[in-house]
């Protein structure tokens, strides 16, 4: 099939959903519960929501990291393991449906973990895997740090080319500026839950209007689509989670989850941010073309004699062997 014939008609499916908080074994059923839904109602590409397996563990920004250590080390139990029989059932579960996934989740990897997305196509094989760059802010004292093989976040897929970032990985341009090098077609942004601004001390830039900012910029910035996946939180979640003394947390639920086409604008409109749901949209990869046309900045639009990134791609490893 030539690539003007090639079916440039998507079905993109978004995941706002409450994870099962700290219990891997039901994280990983709901999960499934999703994958199955998504497929049923004709989705081709699913994005999860960042480390939706165990959850979002806001705990870290509103307890003290003692009165957090238990809570902690029960995350840590429950985090995913990239070759496991848990992971086995998610991917025999995207085979069933047919369709290519980006899981978000929180990997554990002997005594380490790591803000990882696992890229998974419809015969149920990993065919990427990244992690966080570089946590955010606290998150720095809990998970390590992605080496230079998850500078890389875009792959071809029977659906375009998909790639996917966690959270605050939007704000770094020149991360982002390498993913619009690889032309990705559909983007999967990964969020956690983040409440709405009802503090002056709580700065804007962490509500969820302000990362639907950064999403939509990379919608535009990239010319192509992009999906905000994002986790919501329950008044028994809030419990469960320590976080019902957090004056960030006075507000309910959390969710924030969109839809963008290539030229920034709303494919979805803003839903409940409490609503368990899946958002859908259908989508052409050629309006790509308009879209890229009027700004490519890495072709057209780009000045590489006056600016240019400079990419390690060799990962950095603690042991060195000598020839």
């Amino acid at each position: 099939m030539s690539a003007a014939e090639k079916n440039t008609k998507v079905k993109i499916a978004a995941v706002q959903a409450e994870p099962a908080w700290n219990d891997l074994q039901a994280g990983v059923n709901k999960t499934i519960a999703i994958i199955k839904e998504a497929g049923e109602n004709g989705a081709n590409v699913v994005g999860f929501p960042e480390v939706f397996i165990p959850g979002y563990p806001w705990s870290i920004w509103g307890n003290s990291i003692a009165d957090n250590a238990e809570f902690m080390n029960e995350y840590f139990r429950n985090s995913l393991e990239k070759e496991s029989p848990e992971m086995d059932r998610i991917r025999a579960a995207v085979r069933e449906a047919g369709v290519f996934i980006v899981l978000g989740y929180s990997e554990r990897l002997r005594g380490t973990l790591y803000i990882a997305q696992s890229f998974i196509d419809p015969t149920g094989t990993i065919v990427h895997h990244r992690r966080k760059i570089k946590p955010t802010h606290v998150e720095r004292g809990y998970w390590g740090d992605g080496q230079a093989e998850s500078l890389k976040a875009t792959v071809e897929t029977p659906f375009g080319k998909v790639s996917g970032l966690n959270c605050w990985e939007h704000t770094q341009t020149l991360l982002r500026y390498y993913q619009y090098s690889q032309d990705t077609d559909i983007h999967v942004a990964s969020w956690p839950l983040i409440w709405p601004q009802n503090s002056d001390e709580w700065v804007y830039h962490i509500t969820g209007e302000a990362s639907n900012r950064f999403s939509q910029v990379m919608a535009m910035e990239g010319g192509c689509f992009v999906m905000t996946c994002t986790q919501v939180l329950s008044e028994k979640g809030k419990v469960r989670c320590m976080l019902q003394d957090f004056d960030y947390a006075k507000a309910n639920s959390g969710g924030f989850t969109m839809i963008y086409g290539p030229d920034g604008r709303e494919l979805s409109k803003p839903i409940d941010p409490g609503l368990e749901t899946i958002v859908y949209a259908d989508v052409d990869l050629n309006d790509r073309i308009k879209a890229k046309q009027n700004l490519d900045i890495v072709g057209h639009y780009s000045r590489p004699d006056l600016l240019s990134l400079r990419v390690t791609t060799e990962p950095a490893t603690v042991v060195h062997f000598k020839q």
